[in-house]
């Protein structure tokens, strides 16, 4: 005799299907609303959007930001889309692709970044390109032949966050200490290349990699009391990884490498534009500045993946200093993308924000995917209860962060964006249907959606539970018209 379900089995079960169906055909109206502007564009590939396009391109390749995407990307768009000559922004700045791209071709570039190690690496960008270029290659000169590190001297410890205990051999923990102690005796703009040039190195030197969300353990470090058998591979030693990381920097930025000029191909009579970082969240800036000050805005914000980055780089905020309850607030006031981020009082940071709160309080696949995942935390069928908040908080967020880039866009000014869709609890969430909808809500024209030919996998816990699913992976072209 075949056991039937129980009524409240049957229940859920049709419920499930009932949000997940609703969803589906709300997705499958946007995207047929969408249908001219949804294209495959055969010229993007992961590599493109990725940091893996800038691995051997000089500059860009001396730190791994993963979250990065390339100059060639840039360097596309700006051909393909013809911006209007005048600033552009980045208010999801990273490492600075944009701003340092755009400057080659003649654009003033302005970048916000709220976490330090973005800011520390845009800052010593901007100071290679500067007048201090010769001072940095003599000094960096220096101190890749004396290797004054490893002389009996004094020390100067470094932060200890509960993630990055004991995250290095201890010899090598030693030099790093030796090193920050020496390089305080060099002036201002020197001290910074060198601070940059040991962040470079971090994740090479220690018993981590990082990995999504989280670093990642080598064996070797002795965590988990032996059960850990991760291998990450060679861990490099202090001198070889800081020299080679010297002789890259010097390579690049002196007459050896016939690609040192970075603005030798500048499309503009008047020379590279500036570049200018400003240290705080997007948040908290973007309605300070005036309106239709930017020719175009070319980011890629945090996605809404769960991707903790304060974690991620945790190694490298430790070293510049960063505790534990620094860490908690960056954690807060970043984008909404981890389950830790609690609800931000969107209202009250700007009370102008109440159009694009009202656009997400109306968007109806928005809403549904939201109260399928509030039904599944109510249920405690989430992998984290956190979801249902993250994911609701993302696309607020991104909403007043979108009305406030249409506000200070110029007339005719391009808005380009990088980013991902998601899945979570075997719902789909086409983040670049909704996005482009608020956008269009708040004036923008969506001129085109550009998909690349491979999408993106699931995690395989949402493969596991729900089977896999190809994910589209976009960069949106919107434009402002008025």
């Amino acid at each position: 005799m075949n056991i039937g379900l129980s009524s409240i089995q049957e229940k859920k079960l049709n419920s499930n299907d009932d949000y997940l169906m609703n969803i589906q055909k709300l997705d499958d109206e946007l995207a047929g609303y969408f249908s001219t502007a949804l294209a495959v564009d055969e010229n993007l590939t992961r590599q493109l959007v990725s940091f893996q396009a800038n691995k051997q391109r000089a500059h860009y390749r001396w730190y791994k930001y993963k979250e990065a995407f390339s100059h060639s990307l840039i360097e596309y768009l700006i051909t393909k889309y013809k911006i209007n000559k005048g600033k552009v922004l980045d208010p999801f700045a990273g490492a600075g692709t944009t701003l340092f791209t755009c400057s080659e071709f003649g654009y003033d570039a302005d970048g916000i970044e709220l976490l330090p190690v973005g800011q520390k690496i845009i800052d010593a960008n901007i100071l290679v390109r500067s007048g201090y270029k010769k001072k940095i290659i003599d000094r960096l000169t220096y101190w890749n032949s004396e290797k004054i590190w490893n002389k009996e001297g004094d020390t100067k410890d470094f932060e200890v966050l509960r993630i990055t205990q004991g995250a290095y051999p201890k010899d090598t923990e030693l030099k790093i200490k030796r090193y920050l102690y020496d390089i305080e005796q060099e002036n201002a703009e020197v001290r910074e290349i060198l601070l940059f040039a040991l962040l470079c190195v971090l994740e090479s030197i220690s018993f981590t990699r990082k990995d999504g969300q989280y670093l990642r353990w080598d064996y070797r470090s002795g965590r988990r009391n032996g059960k850990n058998t991760f291998d990450k591979g060679s861990i490099f030693s202090f001198d070889e990884a800081i020299t080679k990381k010297f002789g890259e920097i010097l390579f690049d930025i002196s007459s050896m490498n016939p690609n040192s000029d970075l603005f030798s191909l500048i499309e503009s009579n008047s020379g590279p534009g500036t570049v200018k970082i400003i240290k705080d969240s997007c948040l908290e800036v973007l309605p300070s500045i005036r309106a239709r000050k930017y020719s175009g805005i070319i980011t890629s914000p945090p996605y809404c993946n769960r991707y903790d980055y304060t974690r991620t780089y945790a190694l490298e905020h430790a070293i510049l200093g960063i505790t534990e309850s620094e860490l908690l607030s960056l954690r807060q006031a970043m984008l909404s993308c981890t389950v830790e981020n609690k609800e931000k009082e969107l209202g009250a940071l700007n009370a102008n924000w109440t159009r694009a709160l009202d656009i997400c309080d109306h968007q109806k696949l928005l809403q549904e995917i939201l109260n399928y995942l509030d039904y599944k935390k109510e249920r405690k069928e989430l992998n984290n209860s956190g979801i249902a908040r993250m994911v609701r908080g993302y696309f607020y967020e991104m909403a007043c962060v979108l009305q406030e880039c249409h506000r200070i866009l110029k007339k005719h000014g391009y808005m380009f964006m990088v980013n991902d869709n998601v899945r979570y609890a075997g719902a789909s969430i086409s983040v670049d249907l909704i996005l482009s909808k608020i956008a269009e809500d708040l004036g923008f024209n969506i001129k085109h959606i550009l998909v690349l030919a491979q999408g993106k996998g699931n995690s395989s816990q949402q493969m596991g539970k729900h089977g896999r699913e190809n994910l589209r992976k976009c960069v949106y072209v919107w434009q402002k018209e008025e």
